[in-house]
């Protein structure tokens, strides 16, 4: 089963930090990923643009609205997000655990994924 790990952190803590300490974090990542690759494990992996590129649309309203940035307005933003194949839960728990050793702070979500093709079922 896929898993997708979301990864939540501070959005202004993570845009302070220097190119070198940024850098230092991706090395530490690039290990994980590199591990996860080798294993056949790692699908597509992104790092988002901050929230102010943003846009979001609104869904509840007739006709939908198209309003900048996020709407929600939470103390962690979504930054980015992994695509994961592992066997269990516990195995998606162990790979977001050593995500979270090469990258500290924040919080990760782990969610299935479930698929469906573009004819309406599901793959």
């Amino acid at each position: 089963m896929q898993y997708a790990i979301l990864c939540y952190h501070q959005e202004d803590v993570v845009g302070s930090w220097s190119k070198e300490h940024d850098d230092a974090v991706m090395a530490k990542l690039m290990v994980v990923q590199e591990r996860l690759v080798k294993q056949g494990r790692l699908g597509p992996v992104a790092r988002l643009l901050p929230t102010t590129a943003a846009t979001t649309l609104r869904k509840d309203s007739d006709p939908p609205l198209v309003v900048d940035g996020p709407f929600a307005e939470t103390k962690e933003q979504l930054l980015g997000f992994y695509i994961v194949d592992c066997s269990s839960l516990d195995q998606a728990l162990e790979t977001a655990r050593e995500l979270a050793a090469a990258n500290p702070g924040g919080a990760y979500e782990i969610r299935p994924i479930g698929y469906f093709a573009p004819n309406g079922g599901a793959k």
